[in-house]
């Protein structure tokens, strides 16, 4: 094993401690595991609660999976798809038996597992894409207390021939390494999320609209906008990086304001009076006013989309140039009434937390409405190009509107 192999963890270990979001740290861990072992492909999974009712406490939810040998056949630009689904924790599965008994389980030949093991490969995946599965290497991410927070499942190992071969025992020392220190950056993360998501839940309590898996899905949607506008722009990817971490989670603060409106309005089960949306406007204002001593780039970024998402390209949104700190307004019609933000006025986080927030609502249902169709959803998103949303950015929503329901099909809605 060589040296250079530890430095470059040693330097991961710090670059992973710069990523604050739970998610988007899971998919930067699986992508930098495959690269220390040279493994062509691979998935990682999270534990999550399973019903009383079925078999274990437990189950592995993949959250995000990686095939260089599949993306390279992929136009540039446009990420792999791939199923949304889980796998139960027992001793059938590899994923499966890894996390129950929280070991190491290095196969090289997958289609040939002896006999007397308890678990199996299942090539369901590899008949679906054409893709042969031969070697992996499936390690757990076990937290401090012990408590399993996931599986990470490497696959093909490729030589410097691009030959696939069996991972080594070299490799399982530097996964396993990489592994305990990433998931100590994980726990910090998910730390942050369910701090985030707390205050989620206080909007939650005022607005029963206001759902984690609302903010979720509008996060990952406006991530997913963002990755095609700066793939179109060429943004380096140290900038990409930084900016997509920030906006995920800031997203998710976009509505937090609505904590400040009323009862008599925010749980009205109807649609507003004209009165009554002129009060609800506000909500882009308190939420700004919390973050008003901004003391870091998510302040910043999360008082920008707080105050701006329900501007409109045109200028005819809300609530227009007005000092969130002071009230006082900066910009005024003849009627003293604050002029909209319009263009590029308008922050770039603004303007894509607008199309992420509009569609997940005309997807949703409402107290008033039942969610739209989606042939309805998208030509409704269409028309409003170059009058409430920034052209450019719709084009971008359209480009990848798989992705967008790929994160649509990762935060379902919970049924009562």
């Amino acid at each position: 094993m060589k040296n250079t192999d530890f430095k470059n963890i040693i330097q991961l270990d710090s670059e992973l401690n710069q990523i604050q979001d739970f998610d988007l740290l899971l998919e930067r861990i699986l992508y930098e595991s495959r690269k220390v072992v040279h493994a062509d492909a691979g998935s990682i999974y999270i534990s999550v609660p399973t019903e009383a009712n079925e078999e274990g406490t437990e189950k592995l939810s993949i959250k995000y999976s990686q095939n260089d040998t599949i993306q390279k056949n992929l136009p540039a630009g446009q990420k792999m798809i791939y199923s949304i689904f889980s796998v139960p924790i027992n001793e059938k599965s590899i994923s499966g038996y890894c996390a129950l008994n929280k070991t190491l389980i290095n196969v090289p030949d997958m289609y040939n597992i002896p006999a007397e093991a308890p678990y199996k490969f299942y090539s369901n995946y590899d008949m679906i894409t054409g893709y042969k599965t031969v070697s992996g290497l499936t390690i757990p991410l076990v937290a401090t207390d012990n408590k399993l927070m996931g599986v990470i499942q490497v696959l093909n190992s490729k030589d410097k021939k691009g030959v696939i071969v069996p991972f080594t025992s070299d490799d399982e020392i530097i996964l396993t390494h990489f592994a305990t220190n990433a998931t100590m950056v994980l726990q910090k993360a998910f730390m942050t999320r369910k701090m985030i998501l707390r205050m989620i839940r206080m909007s939650e309590l005022r607005d029963p609209k206001e759902t984690g898996m609302h903010v979720n899905r509008v996060a990952g949607y406006a991530v997913d906008i963002y990755d095609r506008w700066a793939y179109h722009k060429n943004i380096p990817v140290g900038e990409r990086d930084t900016f997509r971490d920030t906006l995920k989670m800031s997203s998710m603060l976009h509505d937090v304001g609505k904590v400040a409106i009323s009862d008599a309005i925010l749980k009205k089960p109807s649609r507003f009076t004209p009165e009554e949306f002129l009060v609800m406007q506000n909500h882009t204002v308190y939420g700004a006013s919390l973050f008003h001593d901004s003391s870091s780039p998510m302040d910043t970024l999360a008082k920008d989309i707080a105050l701006t998402h329900h501007e409109n390209w045109d200028g005819t949104g809300y609530p227009g140039w007005i000092d969130p700190n002071t009230g006082i307004v900066e910009k005024a019609d003849e009627n003293g009434k604050p002029l909209g933000k319009k263009g590029e006025e308008i922050p770039l986080s603004g303007r894509i937390v607008a199309i992420a927030d509009v569609y997940d609502a005309l997807c949703s249902k409402r107290v008033y409405k039942e969610p739209w169709g989606e042939s309805e959803v998208l030509d409704e998103m269409h028309k409003l190009s170059g009058t409430k949303f920034d052209p450019e950015l719709i084009e971008c929503f359209f480009e990848i509107l798989t992705n967008i329901k790929q994160t649509q099909s990762s935060y379902p809605e919970e049924v009562a």
